[in-house]
């Protein structure tokens, strides 16, 4: 039960290949030179099965193991995100405005690795197919490359990604069966009242007065709409509204994000709110609109998937390094829709218990944890059908 020795050796190999990556961030699907680095390492390695342009600059790239056995599937996000990198880093960002802030320069690495030493040994039957995916953070790439075909293409069996887990102790593994991942919605109220004098509201109609009572009235959804057994969270994020101590604005704008598991609870949260903002504007006089935007549904762990990847990840860390029975989390991922299409599991690897967040302009990818998440890749390929 350990990380595998070829693997451990290519550490300082994956350490430059994440730090290239990271001091060159790209967003959305406009990873190009992104993707032209992982071309170029996988030719290296002696993969010639690759194809680009994958929700416009996806890569997937196939290794074929030893006879016939079924086709795994392996995810690595690759996008940045549009964040001033405040780490003081040999290997920040090139490029302001722009940071690898949420790991993904990693995953993309560790794909690499289990890469390089699954084209070098072969040591399965059937293939493994590297899927490495563009636009995670909010632009759907995963979904865009399930709906290019992706996975009747490659014929795909089951697929399988990991994500770098800040404030799980450094190479502990997590996941669970069923929902790991929330669903994320948005939601967009405008409000248009009639503006005029502070001094004077009794000729105006104050969106102001509204926009806090709908804020207020929203949060009633969580604690008397929806069943407690169900996770549920509504964060209003932002209020848009005036210029002037003196002034009251003809409009507001009330925006927030709403993350859940079941269906049916997004359902009951977007009558309940388009309820609540009609209601609320005949109470005050405005007239009020809804736009809620239905985003990443929730991830959900396939069971037999995840018995078999809870297994694997044992066999590397140790049975005392995994958890797998985790708590859910309400952050979300757009490898959802892959788990939509093709059984499989989504895991976590321990970042370490010290540093930032995700998220965080200080965020950093902890290089030590790559061999970890590249065998668990390989072992999970090599353990679905052994020669």
């Amino acid at each position: 039960m350990a990380v595998i020795n070829r693997i451990a050796g290519l550490a300082d190999e994956m350490t430059a290949w994440r730090r290239h990556i990271h001091e060159n961030p790209e967003l959305g699907r406009e990873c190009h030179q992104t993707a032209a680095f992982v071309v170029e390492r996988l030719k290296e390695f002696g993969i010639t099965d690759i194809t680009t342009g994958w929700a416009e600059s996806g890569v997937v790239a196939v290794i074929e193991g030893q006879g016939e056995g079924p086709t795994i599937g392996l995810r690595a996000d690759m996008d940045a995100l549009p964040i001033m990198e405040e780490t003081g880093l040999d290997y920040a960002s090139k490029t302001p405005g722009k940071m690898h802030a949420c790991g993904h320069d990693g995953h993309t690495a560790m794909l690499l690795g289990a890469a390089k030493y699954l084209s070098e040994t072969r040591n399965f039957r059937g293939r493994a197919v590297l899927l490495f995916q563009p636009d995670e953070e909010g632009g759907g790439g995963g979904e865009a490359m399930v709906q290019e075909g992706v996975m009747e293409k490659y014929a795909i069996d089951e697929v399988y990604g990991i994500h770098n887990g800040p404030g799980i102790p450094q190479g502990f593994v997590a996941m669970t069966p069923g929902p790991l991942l929330a669903a994320v919605d948005a939601f967009y109220i405008d409000i248009q009242g009639k503006g005029g004098h502070g001094a004077q509201p009794h000729d105006a109609v104050d969106p102001v007065v509204a926009a806090v009572s709908i804020v207020q009235a929203i949060q009633s959804i969580v604690s008397r709409n929806n069943d407690s057994a169900n996770r549920l969270v509504i964060s209003v994020t932002e209020i848009h509204t005036g210029s002037a101590t003196n002034i009251i604005p003809d409009t507001a704008r009330i925006t927030g994000t709403v993350r859940s598991f079941a269906p049916e609870t997004r359902d009951m949260v977007e009558r309940r709110m388009g309820e609540i903002v009609a209601g609320q504007a005949a109470s005050y006089g405005v007239k009020a609109t809804l736009d809620y935007d239905r985003g990443y549904p929730a991830t959900v762990n396939h069971p037999e998937q995840t018995a078999f990847a809870v297994e694997v990840a044992r066999d590397v860390v140790g049975e005392e390094m995994v958890d797998g029975n985790t708590t859910p989390i309400m952050a979300a991922e757009d490898f959802a829709y892959m788990l939509e299409a093709r059984p499989g599991a989504y895991a976590f690897v321990g970042n370490g218990v010290d540093g930032a967040t995700v998220h965080h302009p200080k965020y950093d990818f902890n290089d030590e944890i790559a061999p970890v998440g590249a065998s668990y890749l390989a072992r999970l390929v090599e353990r679905a059908a052994p020669v």
